[in-house]
Order: C-alpha cells, then structure tokens, then sequence
C-alpha cells in the first residue's frame, strides 16, 4: 500500500517576489517527492465549500476573502496580498487538509503537502495563514461523526494559537502546542495543553520533553490525531529559534508516527512553518514526515 498524499498545482499562489514567505516550497516539495520514489501520484482536492469552513470561521470573513474584499491592513497581518491566486490556494489547501483526513481515516496516515496554517481564527488570519484548514477538518471529522476525540499535535516552533482559540469551548478537540516561547505570537492564547521551549533548545532536550508528553496524552484515548509537522524548529531556520539537527526533525516525526501507528490511531499530517535559509534543505526537511509516514504503511 502506498501513502496517500495529496497535493494540487495550485498551492503554489502568485505573491509578489520580494514576499519572505517560500510559496514555491509546495510544488518543490510535490517534484522531491516523486522524484525520491517516496510516493508515485497524488491525490488531488477540491476547493472546500463555504459550508464546511463555516464551522471554522464566520462568513463574514470566509466572504471577505472569496470576494478580495478584506482590508490593507488585515492582509498585511496575513501577509499575503488577497489576489485571485490567494483566494484559489487558500480554498484548496483547506480542501486538501479535509481530504487528507478522510484519507487517514482508511489508510491510519495520510499527509498533505501543504496546511497547518494555526495562526488563523474565527474571524481573521495572520502570520501567513488565511483559514485554518486543520480546524475545519477536525470539525468536519466530527460533525460527521467520524472521529469524537480529536488531538491537535502542533510541533511547528510558533504556538498554534488560531486552534486553541477556534476550540477554547469544544471538549471533543484537544489542542496541544510545544513552541518556543519567545516567538511569535507575542501575545499566547491557552491552548488545552502548552509546552512552553526555551531558546536554543537541541535535540536530546527536545526529544525527551516530546516524548514525556506524548506517554501523557495517550492517557487520554483519542481516536483521530492531526500533527502539524513544522520544521522551523530547525538551527537554520530563519523564523524559528531553537537548535534542532536534521537527525533530530527526523526523529521526531519518527516518535509522533509510531506512538499513533502502534496504537491504530489515524493520523493526518501537515507541513505547518519551515523558512529555512537554504531552500534545497527546507524541502528535504519537510519531505521527512512523508518519508517517515511511508515507512509505517
């Protein structure tokens, strides 16, 4: 059996080229990917309909993205300008979130090539995430009654605050977030469970940490797991301030997938941030979660 991995031409959206966000990662990633052997096609998604993201986000601002109508100012806590490519991009990516962990659900992993876009709330996006496609699957997942206890697993080095606020009052979606704790966001919401980091930190510290927490969340029995696989934890990265090797990324992603595979739990993974200064290195990086997911299956 093969990963299902999903991917669209159109994650990769027009944004101006001066724009420190490394857009052409997702079609880099979907060459490296195929041209490693790890995966042979893709699955392709859809754009996601309003109904489905309105669960995540209000329709006044899921319109406003849709018709290019919000404000200079949002955009620019964004960080993306919201052109015709944006708004395209930002519809599939969602799309393709929903229908990786339908995916997972059959195949117990599954990724995409794109999502983990966390810093994305209710009702506006920011830090270079305009919906918060992990949300809406979750939220899809259990509105359809195909999962009842969720965990978010948010390693990406910035905190997932987008989730922990969406599902602040939701008890069936546990939102887990180990970051830095200098880092973006300055202000932190409370996320149902917070591993704060300090600067620096390499990989044994890490690991060890990462593992503690993980033997603590299994005593709580999920059934559906979404990890948000960032790989700004990275020494090079140039938004992330912690010291992890390649070796370390890839042993991580090892020790998240193997305690949900063992355990027959479905997990769903995302790319979440990388911004490394050499870009051949942060495609190799972020390709670890698929090549690690392919292992299992």
């Amino acid at each position: 059996m093969q990963l299902p991995v999903v991917n669209h031409p159109d994650y990769v959206a027009k944004i101006n080229d001066d724009n420190k966000f490394p857009i052409k990662k997702f079609g880099a990633l979907a060459k490296h990917l195929l041209k490693k052997k790890i995966i042979t096609k893709f699955h392709i998604p859809k754009e996601c309909s309003i109904e489905t993201m309105q669960t995540s986000h209000s329709l006044e601002y899921i319109n406003q993205i849709k018709n290019k109508t919000l404000n200079i100012k949002l955009q620019k806590k964004i960080g993306f300008p919201i052109n015709d490519s944006v708004v395209r991009r930002s519809f599939v990516a969602t799309g393709g979130t929903v229908l990786t962990s339908k995916l997972a659900l059959d195949s117990r992993l599954a990724c995409n090539t794109a999502g983990g876009s966390h810093h994305a709330t209710f009702n506006f996006g920011a830090g270079y995430c305009v919906f918060n496609d992990v949300a809406v699957a979750a939220n899809y997942l259990k509105n359809k009654g195909y999962a009842k206890k969720i965990l978010i697993l948010d390693l990406d080095v910035h905190q997932g605050n987008g989730n922990s606020e969406i599902f602040k009052n939701d008890k069936d979606v546990f939102t887990f977030s180990m970051h830095c704790t200098s880092n973006y966001p300055a202000k932190k919401s409370k996320s149902d469970m917070d591993i704060e980091l300090k600067e620096y930190m390499e990989d044994t510290e890490y690991l060890n940490i990462l593992n503690y927490n993980l033997k603590k969340l299994n005593e709580l029995n999920f059934d559906f797991v979404f990890y948000i696989a960032g790989v700004d934890v990275h020494h090079d990265d140039r938004l992330g301030k912690l010291k992890l090797t390649d070796e370390g990324i890839e042993n991580r992603d090892k020790l998240v997938i193997e305690n949900y595979f063992i355990k027959r739990v479905p997990l769903c993974g995302v790319l979440g941030g990388g911004y490394n200064r050499n870009f051949d290195k942060l495609i190799e990086l972020h390709s670890k979660l698929h090549k690690s997911c392919a292992n299992f299956i």
